[in-house]
């Protein structure tokens, strides 16, 4: 049985995608030409998609400056945008949680709410030119860990204030120097604001970061892989209903963990912490959501139960209004249940 192909059109969501992490190799290209600098196919690929091992996760992080260079523009971030949304027709995907940190993309002049414009505004070119095809797609502002914290505050204050399709507040960056309990009162300025609170953590050794994520009383994490290491925090996981947004391949890229084989995601899930499968970044990671799930499931031997419960999670993890994920969700329960009945009819 071909994992991949069985799976690729069935409906999917994914709630852990970053913008400036999914550019295309020719846009890239395309990009840089416009902006007077010097960038070949083979070096766009040398340095925007990450060996399959890295020495720690600030080294993966460098993979990223090409990009962010790159989406200084209002009108880059705009086809950049609404080529990733294009790009997720394909694999499946009915819904779909973009996020990026707009305070990166201010170099060219943009101010905050400019930024957000223009990626909100690539989702509705996209929606346009794929009419009923186009997948459901919100966006999550990510603030960095590096960033003074009054700005993370102001950025909260202008992503809540923003409305549609801007549904979550994140943190993000380089965890081993830069602590999260800075940034509070951003969280607080979301949450009051009314969106989904998710924080990076947990893709550096030891759990402290995930402890510092979950005083933020975020609903979800993303990544959290070293929660495995710690009885504790996997029981408030597990009591408070907060869910690891998982990228297994981006997890071994940060040297995280050794290999797909390695990953503790099929034993959180078997523990009974809700997880998701996401592909972090289709273009540093170099992979689609199709190829995330079944690479997964077939180094960690998931059942077809198993990976359907885990694909259906996502849905129900989502933040945007429920009215919206209801459709999505029955029929990608339909679907994922008939799947997993003839999978498991042909491994038995």
């Amino acid at each position: 049985m071909d994992l991949a192909a069985s799976i690729r059109p069935l409906p999917k969501a994914e709630l852990h995608q970053h913008i400036d992490g999914s550019v295309r190799l020719e846009t890239a290209v395309e990009l840089a030409r416009d902006a007077g600098m010097a960038l070949d196919d083979r070096e766009a690929r040398a340095r925007l998609v990450a060996p399959a091992r890295c020495r720690d996760q600030a080294e993966l992080l460098t993979y990223f400056e090409l990009p962010i260079a790159l989406l200084q523009t209002a009108a880059a971030l705009r086809r950049v945008t609404a080529e990733l949304v294009e790009a997720l027709v394909p694999d499946g995907v009915r819904y779909a949680e973009l996020r990026w940190a707009p305070r990166l993309h201010l170099a060219g002049g943009l101010a905050v709410h400019e930024v957000i414009e223009a990626v909100a505004s690539g989702i509705g070119d996209a929606a346009t030119r794929l009419g009923s095809r186009s997948p459901l797609v919100t966006l999550i502002v990510t603030a960095m860990r590096s960033h003074p914290p009054l700005a993370n505050v102001e950025l909260a204050i202008v992503a809540g204030s923003f409305g549609l399709p801007v549904v979550g507040f994140d943190l993000a960056g380089p965890e081993a120097t830069y602590p999260a309990p800075p940034h509070a009162a951003a969280f607080h300025a979301a949450r009051d604001a009314g969106l989904g609170l998710t924080a990076h953590a947990g893709e550096v050794p030891g759990p402290g970061r995930i402890r510092e994520a979950l005083d933020f009383n975020v609903r979800r994490i993303a990544h959290g892989v070293t929660a495995a290491e710690d009885v504790e925090i996997l029981g408030v996981l597990r009591e408070r209903d907060v869910t690891l947004d998982l990228c297994p391949t981006s997890n071994v890229q940060a040297g995280i963990v050794s290999d797909l084989a390695a990953h503790p995601l099929a034993a959180l899930h078997r523990d009974g912490v809700s997880v998701t499968i996401s592909t972090d970044d289709r273009t540093v990671t170099d992979t689609t959501l199709t190829d995330e799930m079944a690479r997964t499931a077939e180094a960690l031997r998931l059942e077809p139960e198993e990976l359907a419960s885990i694909a259906l999670n996502a849905f129900r993890r989502a933040f945007a209004p429920p009215g919206a994920m209801a459709p999505m969700m029955e029929a990608a329960q339909q679907a994922w249940a008939a799947w997993a009945s003839q999978a498991g009819a042909v491994t038995r």
